[in-house]
Protein backbone atom coordinates (compact mmCIF):
# COMPACT_ATOMS: atom_id res chain seq x y z
CA UNK A 1 0.00 0.00 0.00
CA UNK A 2 1.27 3.46 -0.88
CA UNK A 3 1.39 6.27 1.65
CA UNK A 4 -0.57 8.45 -0.78
CA UNK A 5 -3.51 6.03 -0.47
CA UNK A 6 -3.88 6.72 3.24
CA UNK A 7 -5.55 9.83 4.60
CA UNK A 8 -3.59 12.29 6.72
CA UNK A 9 -5.78 11.40 9.69
CA UNK A 10 -5.04 7.68 9.33
CA UNK A 11 -1.34 8.47 9.01
CA UNK A 12 -1.52 10.42 12.28
CA UNK A 13 -3.15 7.46 14.01
CA UNK A 14 -0.50 5.07 12.70
CA UNK A 15 2.29 7.39 13.84
CA UNK A 16 0.71 7.79 17.29
CA UNK A 17 0.26 4.05 17.75
CA UNK A 18 3.88 3.46 16.71
CA UNK A 19 5.14 6.08 19.16
CA UNK A 20 3.03 4.74 22.02
CA UNK A 21 4.03 1.13 21.34
CA UNK A 22 7.69 2.04 21.78
CA UNK A 23 7.05 3.24 25.34
CA UNK A 24 4.84 0.34 26.31
CA UNK A 25 3.92 -2.48 23.98
CA UNK A 26 0.31 -2.49 25.23
CA UNK A 27 -1.43 0.44 23.54
CA UNK A 28 -5.00 1.13 24.55
CA UNK A 29 -7.55 3.20 22.64
CA UNK A 30 -7.59 5.71 25.48
CA UNK A 31 -3.82 6.17 25.09
CA UNK A 32 -4.26 6.98 21.40
CA UNK A 33 -7.15 9.35 22.19
CA UNK A 34 -5.02 11.20 24.75
CA UNK A 35 -2.01 11.38 22.45
CA UNK A 36 -4.01 12.83 19.57
CA UNK A 37 -6.41 14.81 21.76
CA UNK A 38 -9.46 13.19 20.22
CA UNK A 39 -12.42 11.28 21.61
CA UNK A 40 -12.39 7.52 22.13
CA UNK A 41 -15.22 7.34 19.60
CA UNK A 42 -12.91 8.93 17.02
CA UNK A 43 -10.22 6.37 17.85
CA UNK A 44 -12.73 3.53 17.49
CA UNK A 45 -13.81 4.81 14.08
CA UNK A 46 -10.20 5.25 12.95
CA UNK A 47 -9.30 1.79 14.22
CA UNK A 48 -12.12 0.32 12.15
CA UNK A 49 -10.63 1.94 9.06
CA UNK A 50 -7.07 0.87 9.89
CA UNK A 51 -8.20 -2.70 10.58
CA UNK A 52 -10.13 -2.80 7.32
CA UNK A 53 -7.00 -1.62 5.48
CA UNK A 54 -4.94 -4.33 7.17
CA UNK A 55 -2.74 -1.82 9.00
CA UNK A 56 -3.77 -2.46 12.62
CA UNK A 57 -5.32 -5.10 14.80
CA UNK A 58 -7.44 -4.79 17.92
CA UNK A 59 -9.38 -7.37 19.79
CA UNK A 60 -12.74 -6.19 21.06
CA UNK A 61 -11.99 -4.00 24.09
CA UNK A 62 -8.33 -5.02 23.77
CA UNK A 63 -5.06 -3.35 23.01
CA UNK A 64 -4.12 -1.88 19.65
CA UNK A 65 -1.14 -2.95 17.57
CA UNK A 66 0.14 -2.35 14.07
CA UNK A 67 0.56 -5.01 11.44
CA UNK A 68 3.91 -5.22 9.65
CA UNK A 69 2.47 -3.07 6.86
CA UNK A 70 1.10 -0.62 9.43
CA UNK A 71 4.55 -0.37 11.04
CA UNK A 72 6.18 0.19 7.66
CA UNK A 73 3.85 3.04 6.85
CA UNK A 74 4.03 4.52 10.36
CA UNK A 75 7.83 4.51 10.19
CA UNK A 76 7.67 6.25 6.82
CA UNK A 77 5.42 8.96 8.27
CA UNK A 78 7.71 9.29 11.28
CA UNK A 79 10.76 9.66 9.02
CA UNK A 80 9.05 12.36 6.98
CA UNK A 81 8.07 14.18 10.16
CA UNK A 82 11.57 13.96 11.63
CA UNK A 83 13.22 15.15 8.39
CA UNK A 84 10.87 18.08 7.96
CA UNK A 85 11.04 19.17 11.59
CA UNK A 86 14.84 18.93 11.56
CA UNK A 87 15.01 21.06 8.43
CA UNK A 88 12.67 23.68 9.86
CA UNK A 89 14.52 23.91 13.18
CA UNK A 90 18.15 23.29 12.22
CA UNK A 91 18.36 24.90 8.80
CA UNK A 92 15.66 27.56 8.82
CA UNK A 93 15.72 28.36 12.54
CA UNK A 94 11.99 27.90 13.09
CA UNK A 95 10.98 27.71 16.76
CA UNK A 96 10.62 24.08 17.87
CA UNK A 97 6.90 24.22 18.74
CA UNK A 98 5.97 25.85 15.43
CA UNK A 99 8.19 23.40 13.55
CA UNK A 100 6.42 20.47 15.23
CA UNK A 101 2.99 21.68 14.11
CA UNK A 102 4.12 22.58 10.60
CA UNK A 103 6.07 19.34 10.05
CA UNK A 104 2.95 17.40 11.04
CA UNK A 105 1.01 19.15 8.29
CA UNK A 106 3.76 18.96 5.67
CA UNK A 107 4.54 15.26 6.21
CA UNK A 108 1.26 14.32 4.55
CA UNK A 109 1.75 16.20 1.30
CA UNK A 110 5.45 16.11 0.48
CA UNK A 111 6.25 13.83 -2.44
CA UNK A 112 8.86 11.08 -2.14
CA UNK A 113 11.03 12.89 -4.71
CA UNK A 114 10.93 16.17 -2.82
CA UNK A 115 11.62 14.40 0.47
CA UNK A 116 14.66 12.71 -1.06
CA UNK A 117 15.96 16.04 -2.37
CA UNK A 118 15.39 17.62 1.04
CA UNK A 119 17.29 14.78 2.73
CA UNK A 120 20.17 15.25 0.27
CA UNK A 121 20.17 19.00 0.94
CA UNK A 122 20.22 18.47 4.72
CA UNK A 123 23.07 15.98 4.40
CA UNK A 124 25.10 18.42 2.29
CA UNK A 125 24.24 21.27 4.69
CA UNK A 126 25.44 19.26 7.69
CA UNK A 127 28.77 18.47 6.01
CA UNK A 128 29.66 22.09 5.28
Amino acid sequence: MKLSQITASSQDYLEAILKLSRNDSAVRSVDVANALQVSRASVNKAMGILKQMGLAVQEKYGTVSLTDEGKRIANSVKKRHHTLKGFLVDVLGVHEEAAEVEACKMEHVISPETLEKLENFIQAYEHK
